[in-house]
Order: C-alpha cells, then structure tokens, then sequence
C-alpha cells in the first residue's frame, strides 16, 4: 500500500512492506522496488532498519548513523548479466552512504539535542538470531552492528547512482559472551522512545537536504517510507525522494 503526504514542502508517499531475503525471495525480488523508484525518478533514498547491537557504545534504543556496510549476504543482488541501462558492471562502493548526507543528519542532530552514534553494519541472511560466536565474528570484522536486511537495496541503488542514507534503531545487544535478553514490553518501551527522535532527524533530513531545480508540473519531492516488524518489533522505515510530475 502507498500513502501519499507531504513533509514540509516536499510531497511524500509512505511505501509500506519490505522483501526479505530470507522470507524466499531472491535478490532480484527484494531490491526490484528500487529499480522501479528510479525510473520514476528517485534520486536520493534513505533506508532505516534495526538492528542487533555488538558496540558497547550503544544501549538499547539506540539511533546509529550507518557510515559503511559488510555484505555477507549469501547471495549478491548484482549477480549475472548486467544491463547497462542501470548501471555499470562493476560498482564503486567506496562511499554506499552519503557523507555529505551524514554530515546534514549529524549538524540536525545536535541542534535539536539528539544523540546518535554512526557505525558499520553487518548484513547477514536471516532468519535465526545470532549466537555468541557470531556476534563475536560480528565485532572482529568492525561492524558495530548486525541485521537482516538493507544491504542489498543499498548496493543496488548505488549501482542506479542514487544518494543514499542509513540509520538505524538498536533494539538489541549482544557479544561473545552474553546477549541482552529484554522483554517484549522493554523493546516497545525502547522502540517508543527512539521513535520521536527518529522523527524528527529523517523529517529536518527530507527538509532540508537540497533536490535538483523544479521543473514545470513537478512536485518538488516524493518520499517513500516503509514500516515493518523485525526482530522481535524490530521496524523499518525507508525514504525514497523522487522529483516527477504530479499524480
């Protein structure tokens, strides 16, 4: 289902819904709602996720920036015959997440008294939790944080050229010797509270990070996000902005 608002000046639509990859999809299916949002003309994209936390920096409720990502997805979304007319064969991930963006969502963050961390975030396939040796793997590689999802519609769009942005919530923590356990009610509590915050940070960030001119007829930004329950209520939200015609 789509739900289309707006968010300041800038119209958005809330996608909601997210393929997973280890739900039985394939790679091609989880990421081919990028491919399609950009051909409508989506140019910048902000993904959010939650996620297990290994950095003893972080608690439960915590709001990570996403600074760079490890695929060990087990499959890679751009496996097989590339078409030119997305992108090149062989992508540049030297930048998957916008610095420029990060720096935006940083500056917005201390104004209004938010605390954030950034991160590198794991991607594994899912579905089962990780044990102790993995989370122990999970910090010796120099990820901070661990999930199921984002990795592969990161990649793919980077592949399109989109600018792209990450955040996500810790609804967990665990290392090699122990996991948090919390309760049901503890992770609505926390997720509770990172929302409000959350909030606000993504809507300065559609705000005020820049698009290209209008044109004729165009709204000046479509935003998609997506909410999903993951990880015991662990949630989703994913932002797509696209300049095009009106509706």
């Amino acid at each position: 289902a789509l739900v289309f608002g707006t968010i300041g000046v800038k119209k958005v639509v809330a996608m909601q819904g997210r393929f997973h990859f280890y739900e039985g999809y394939s790679m091609k299916e989880v990421t081919f709602p990028v491919r399609v949002l950009k051909y409508l003309g989506v140019e910048k994209l902000i993904v959010s996720n939650a996620s297990g936390g290994v950095n003893p920096n972080y608690k439960v409720g915590s709001i990570v920036i996403i600074k760079d990502h490890i695929n060990f997805m087990p499959e890679h979304p751009l496996r097989g015959k590339n078409d030119e007319r997305f992108g090149p064969r062989f992508v540049n991930m030297s930048e998957p997440y916008s610095v420029e963006m990060i720096a935006k969502a940083k500056e917005i963050a201390q104004e209004l008294n938010i605390e954030v961390h950034d991160g590198v975030y794991l991607g594994l396939q899912g579905p089962t939790f990780e044990t102790l040796s993995e989370y122990r793997m999970v910090k010796i590689l120099g990820a901070d944080c661990v999930g199921m999802s984002t990795v592969p519609e990161v990649i793919v769009a980077r592949h399109m050229e989109l600018e792209t942005f990450g955040v996500s919530i810790i609804t967990d923590m665990g290392d090699e010797e122990s996991i948090l356990s919390v309760s049901h009610k503890e992770v609505l509590e926390a997720a509770k509270k990172a929302e409000p915050n959350l909030r606000k940070l993504v809507k300065e960030l559609i705000v005020r990070v820049n698009g290209h001119p209008l044109k004729p007829n165009q709204m000046h930004c479509l935003s998609i996000f997506e909410w999903h329950l993951h990880h015991c209520l662990k949630w989703y939200i994913q932002f797509l902005y696209l300049p095009t015609f009106f509706w």
